[in-house]
This record gives C-alpha cells, sequence and structure tokens, in this order.
C-alpha cells in the first residue's frame, strides 16, 4: 500500500481479506454489528492466528511455527 502501481504492496492483505470473507462473513448472517465484531475477533485471534494451518508456513499453525523456530534458537 505504499505506492500508485506497485501490486505486490498489497498481495498479503487481499489474500487474508479473501480467506476472511470465504471462511466467514459469506457463511454467516449476522443479525447485530456486536455479534459481526465477536466473531471476526474470534476468527482472527483464536482460529486464523493460532489454528489454521498456513501454506506459506509449511502448512502449520503460526503457533507450532513459532515454537519450533524458538526450539530451534534455543538448541543453537
Amino acid at each position: 500500500m505504499r505506492r500508485k502501481g506497485n501490486c505486490w504492496d498489497n498481495a498479503v492483505v487481499e489474500s487474508f481479506f479473501s480467506t476472511l470473507k470465504t471462511e466467514l462473513v459469506h457463511e454467516v448472517d449476522f443479525p447485530t454489528r456486536e455479534s459481526a465484531k465477536v466473531a471476526l475477533f474470534e476468527f482472527i485471534e483464536v482460529f486464523y492466528n493460532r489454528k489454521r494451518r498456513h501454506s506459506s508456513l509449511g502448512y502449520v499453525s503460526p503457533v507450532e511455527f513459532e515454537k519450533a523456530a524458538s526450539q530451534v534458537l534455543l538448541a543453537a
């Protein structure tokens, strides 16, 4: 999002929002704005950041990836 015409700046953000819409927003009807906020928070903080497997991390969750990386650093 730095400068006009640089398509790679938005790639990560657009990928995240695509996943968010596909896996949550288009699947659920939110009766209130507050229920949408709660569902979005749970999706991002509980599922996406802690449980969902990410292809860029070798199909492990971010928590598992960080744990493995810290063990490598401690062993060195």
